[in-house]
């Protein structure tokens, strides 16, 4: 099954359950799967950054907007790495490496989000989450990893990611492409007849505030406009 469809580890209680990909939903579900006792285990298929929710009692969001405001990604991805290996140890050594790049400067090159940790990472310290690498096949009798070792599940759920569903409601072909659901032209947020476009940037949350910020001012200079 997909992650989508997935509501409630309750559901799989006396299962061996397989979660593929460790992004934030995969942590999630394993999270949750593991607090109802289920059999879990994660594949960490390529390297990743995880970050504590909070740091020193501010969302890791907020600290990295403002960080941001007064110094370059390379410092700001820095001092967040350094935070997240007091908090959370060297991930390393629990299966899942880091990138060479920083999580800002890479979210901002790629689109790749940064995973933040809502305690998945001290249940696979403590054993309750087992890691293993990636799937080199499926098999009748179980699954197979790169490292060689095979392993059965009752459950395999797929963490694997999300594609727009936009081409599938919104039929605007000028704006939206009809091929991944995201604006035609990168970054762009103002359609025709009043439609807006916003976190389509890949930036995550901080790209959603540009996109809403542009959209605001742009529906008061409308409104102006029609009132002047």
């Amino acid at each position: 099954m997909h992650s989508s469809d997935y509501r409630s580890g309750e559901t799989f209680e006396g299962k061996k359950v397989l979660v593929v990909g460790c992004g934030n939903s995969g942590m999630e579900v394993s999270l949750d799967l593991a607090n109802y006792n289920v059999d879990t285990s994660l594949v960490v298929r390529d390297s990743g950054h995880i970050l504590p929710r909070e740091i020193m009692g501010l969302s890791t969001f907020t600290l990295s907007v403002w960080l941001l405001k007064f110094l370059n990604v390379k410092i700001v991805d820095q001092i967040l790495l350094l935070l997240a290996r007091l908090i959370l140890g060297d991930t390393k050594y629990i299966g899942i490496s880091r990138p060479t790049l920083g999580p800002m400067e890479l979210k901002s090159l790629s689109g790749k989000t940064p995973v933040l940790d809502v305690g998945t990472i001290s249940k696979i310290k403590s054993g309750d989450i087992k890691v293993f690498p990636a799937i080199e096949s499926f098999q009748e009798r179980g699954v197979q990893f790169i490292d060689g070792r095979i392993e059965s599940f009752d459950v395999a759920i797929l963490a694997t990611g999300y594609k727009s569903n936009v081409p599938y409601w919104l039929k605007e072909n000028d704006f939206f492409s009809q091929k991944n659901g995201f604006p035609r032209i990168p970054n762009e947020w103002k359609g025709n007849n009043g439609l807006y476009a916003a976190g389509f940037s890949r930036r995550g949350l901080f790209g959603v505030s540009i996109d809403a910020t542009k959209i605001a001012n742009d529906i008061i200079q409308s409104y102006n406009n029609t009132t002047s």
